[in-house]
């Protein structure tokens, strides 16, 4: 079946999209508020009331589900999934009374093919390797490495998952697809 691509780019009326950098194909859904100076790819999915900050960035077909909040700062890859309600933060030491600029600001880097799940927290400041995996409701706050499954408050690392999605056997290969992988500096790598 082919995937339903539209080169057109879709804003519901309700939505407020302040920014002209969204990409082609990209679908922004109700009450999503998309600020001037963010950068959205192309094909992305926005869900209702999410909400993409000055200075965040994401790339292309990347799925944002509702209520999302995603602050300047932010770098997301492409094919990343964030799952209802997640948040990222960008302040270590929030005060109310004490003003904090983009300077003071700290970055998160959200590698390609990531998935959070819903309700996650991502502390500000860590990277998301390339296609770990963020179980739902868990607090990261640490770098995790590529191809990890974390979940928990805070997430802890609890295994392995593939490409595909599925959580690799203790050889490090996936029970549905087949592929092999080995451990390297970063995390997991496919096997040759």
């Amino acid at each position: 079946m082919a995937a339903d691509v539209s080169t057109e780019t879709y804003v519901h009326p309700t939505a407020l999209v302040e920014t002209a950098e969204v990409g082609k194909g990209t679908k922004v859904w109700a009450f999503a508020h998309i600020m001037d100076g963010a950068v959205v790819g192309e094909e992305c999915k926005i869900g209702d009331h999410a909400f993409i900050e000055s200075g965040a960035r994401l790339g292309d077909r990347v799925v944002v589900k509702n209520n999302s909040l995603i602050w300047h700062g932010v770098s997301i890859g492409d094919d990343v999934f964030l799952g209802p309600n997640a948040v990222f933060t960008n302040v270590v030491s929030p005060r109310a009374r004490y003003q904090t600029y983009p300077e003071d600001w700290v970055k998160t880097v959200v590698a390609d093919r990531v998935t959070i799940g819903a309700n996650s927290t991502i502390v500000c400041g860590i990277r998301l390797g390339t296609n770990c995996m963020v179980g739902a409701g868990s607090v990261v706050t640490r770098d995790v490495p590529d191809h990890a499954l974390v979940f928990g408050n805070p997430a802890r690392h609890e295994g392995w998952v593939c490409d595909c999605g599925a959580k690799l056997g203790a050889d490090l290969s996936c029970p549905e697809c087949g592929r092999r992988y080995t451990e390297g500096s970063t995390g997991l790598q496919e096997s040759a």
